[in-house]
């Protein structure tokens, strides 16, 4: 019997929605990547604050590929917890690339996390969605991406 935890939508401020569409922009060519942190408020993850990061994927793979060092992610982790916060997931941009998981993303994803991915055309956001590998690691579960009080309109979804 599968066991799939439900994919908890995810709410972010206008200013954290256009910060990951500009890390997008800047490092394009090549992925960009950082930690979504917030916390989970009535089923739902809502971000207070990014953390842009590193990708230190090799310069060659790095327009289809990131990563990021597991002492950062340490880091990363026991920050977000000294602020009362939690790391609900990361965030990266897909160059000249849909914002839909790749199948590397998933060999390498982790089923609580969430994963906001952005796609960037020709050096310009494009689109942003966001998503959570089903517990069976077998695919995603597309994840609610919505703009909470304050919220404006840089795209429609």
């Amino acid at each position: 019997m599968e066991t799939t935890t439900r994919a908890a939508p995810v709410r972010l401020r206008r200013e954290l929605w256009d910060e990951i569409a500009r890390h997008g922009e800047a490092t394009f060519p090549d992925e960009c990547c950082g930690a979504l942190l917030g916390r989970e408020e009535d089923g739902v993850r809502v971000v207070e604050r990014l953390v842009a990061i590193e990708n230190v994927w090799d310069e060659a793979e790095r327009r289809r590929r990131f990563m990021i060092d597991p002492r950062t992610v340490m880091k990363v982790e026991k920050d977000a917890a000294r602020e009362g916060l939690l790391v609900l997931g990361y965030y990266h941009s897909h160059p000249d690339a849909p914002a839909r998981p790749s199948e590397f993303d998933r060999e390498w994803a982790l089923p609580w996390n969430t994963y906001v991915i952005a796609s960037i055309r020709s050096g310009r956001y494009d689109t942003l969605t966001g998503w959570q590998l089903k517990d069976d690691r077998s695919g995603y579960s597309e994840v609610e991406v919505t703009r909470g009080p304050g919220f404006g309109t840089r795209d429609s979804g």
